[in-house]
């Protein structure tokens, strides 16, 4: 499944607003992953969506990670 929005472009998040972002559940930080388009957070071992450019920052719209996506996190990039 591509990270695509509504208009078949790449979603993708602003490092700033990265910075400023917090898991919810654990208020530590989140990664970016490209590829799904989602927020991680290592920590709650649970991705949120990021829809049309916006990231959807509700538990119960997140999707628990799998064990192989929490033991591969090279892809994922955060603040520096």
């Amino acid at each position: 499944m591509a990270a695509d929005g509504r208009d078949g472009k790449r979603a993708s998040v602003d490092p700033r607003m990265l910075e400023l972002l917090a898991c919810p559940l654990t208020k530590g930080p989140l990664a970016w992953d490209p590829e799904r388009g989602e927020l991680i957070s290592r920590v709650a071992k649970i991705a949120y969506p990021v829809r049309d450019g916006i990231p959807i920052m509700l538990p119960s719209e997140a999707r628990v990670l799998s064990a192989e996506d929490v033991l591969s996190p090279p892809r994922l990039s955060g603040p520096s």
